[in-house]
């Protein structure tokens, strides 16, 4: 089983950054490729990037070219690098895994992710 802890969100003002982080823990090998999603109050989970095992990432149109996610494999940590941040970004992050690969293939389908953390809330204003 892989354990994910998300950290780092927080309140700040449109233009400004953040840096999510999550830990990855338990059978780590699970976790073959990550993503972050976020999850408006009644609304569905929106992809927003991925890392591939070799590294290869994928965004969402909406955060590309503001967002940037990272890993560091040796520590088992996953990133995402929040810049030039706008109020529409405002919602609850997740981290999320699956032991087979293609999270970018699989980003807008959060069915596709069998790990999740418990999400770390951004607020933009």
């Amino acid at each position: 089983h892989v354990q994910l802890v998300e950290s780092g969100g927080g309140s700040v003002e449109a233009g400004g950054s953040l840096r999510l982080t999550c830990a990855v823990s338990g059978h780590t090998s699970g976790a073959h490729c990550m993503a972050w999603l976020r999850q408006d109050s009644g609304k569905g989970r929106e992809g927003v990037a991925a890392i591939e095992h070799n590294g290869t990432a994928t965004y969402a149109d909406s955060v590309k070219g503001r967002f940037t996610i990272s890993k560091d494999s040796t520590r088992d940590i996953l990133y995402l690098q929040l810049d030039s941040l706008k109020p529409e970004d405002t919602s609850m992050y997740y981290c999320a895994a699956r032991s087979g690969g293609f999270c970018g293939y699989l980003l807008h389908m959060s069915a596709a992710f069998s790990y999740w953390g418990q999400g770390t809330q951004v607020t933009v204003s």
